[in-house]
């Protein structure tokens, strides 16, 4: 899709876009009247209704209006299990439309790619047509959404990983806009950097599908724990938040500020399936259903991880100042 295509579709539901080149495209979303956000995220949803996701999207719905949420993040893995056929398959609303229809989620749904959806058409996830199938739907490959308060770097992160390049077993990946795949990720990295770099935001997240740090089933994502992480701690990132593995997690780093989150409860969990991981890092780990609540402002981020009943399994503030968490 061109560039000149991508701002006729973004100003024609009203968000600010900015452009430059090969860059990220630049989003902005408002902050509400005391400058506060709240928002929701949840992972790895997309299975018509099924393992429970109607349930977490009830659940989401209930937080959503006590918090009076501004948007919704999903860390990817949106359509399972091949991603969508097109932007006509019957899925997009199977999954997404129809079930998300408590009025405090009628809210832009900022998302990114994950491994499934690479395994349909990944275009068609980009497409604005299906835009004008629910208003709420926005994704594109990485990008950043300008919040005042916070910035955040939506990344593309399966191109990372070898395995599906190099062994993708009965899988049939859509590659097309990535090939090829080292100037992809150069180019990626780089312009990831220079977002970094510009960005004068109190708060900084990047949000990704993949694991970084993880005790649960896909643990540690070497490629990513190698090629990004630099990135991240060089430029003070507060918080790295992705999907993939199917739980709720918080894992600290003993060498820095920057946190690792996990939300990709959103339907299917893996019960049992938790490594060791050293207890100075790993804060929480919930092997079930669930999702995110965030609420911020200038001086502190509170998060709350909700299961499938609403029931709240962990909570913790950050304070900008000090970055001092309290349990």
């Amino acid at each position: 899709m061109h560039f000149q295509y991508y701002l006729i579709f973004l100003a024609s539901f009203g968000l600010c876009v900015l452009l430059c080149g090969a860059e990220f495209p630049y989003l902005k979303q408002s902050v509400k009247a005391d400058g506060s956000l709240s928002f929701l995220v949840v992972g790895d949803w997309g299975r018509k209704g099924l393992y429970n996701q109607s349930d977490v999207a009830f659940q989401m719905g209930e937080i959503g209006e006590k918090l009076d949420i501004d948007y919704v993040i999903s860390t990817g893995d949106n359509f399972y299990d091949d991603g969508l056929k097109g932007v006509n398959d019957p899925a997009f609303d199977d999954s997404f439309t129809n079930i998300y229809t408590a009025p405090s989620l009628q809210k832009k749904w900022y998302n990114v790619l994950g491994n499934h959806d690479y395994r349909g058409d990944v275009e068609a996830q980009l497409s604005p047509l299906l835009r004008e199938k629910d208003e709420r739907w926005f994704c594109l490959r990485s990008y950043v959404l300008d919040a005042e308060i916070v910035e955040f770097f939506f990344i593309d992160t399966t191109p990372f990983v070898n395995d599906y390049f190099t062994h993708p077993k009965d899988h049939t990946y859509d590659w097309k806009g990535v090939l090829p795949r080292d100037k992809y990720l150069k180019d990626l990295l780089k312009d990831l950097d220079l977002a970094l770099s510009r960005s004068t935001a109190k708060w900084k997240m990047v949000i990704g599908h993949h694991t970084i740090k993880s005790a649960g089933h896909h643990g540690i994502i070497k490629e990513l724990a190698e090629q990004l992480t630099p990135i991240l701690q060089e430029h003070n990132v507060d918080f790295y938040i992705n999907g993939h593995d199917h739980c709720l997690e918080r894992i600290g780093s003993i060498d820095s500020n920057l946190e690792f989150l996990t939300s990709g409860g959103g339907s299917k969990a893996w019960r049992g399936d938790v490594k060791w991981w050293n207890p100075e890092e790993l804060k929480f780990y919930y092997d079930g259903q669930g999702f995110v609540s965030v609420a911020l402002n200038q001086l502190e981020a509170e998060f709350v991880y909700y299961d499938v009943f609403g029931n709240v399994l962990h909570k913790f503030k950050v304070s900008k100042d000090s970055y001092l968490a309290s349990q």
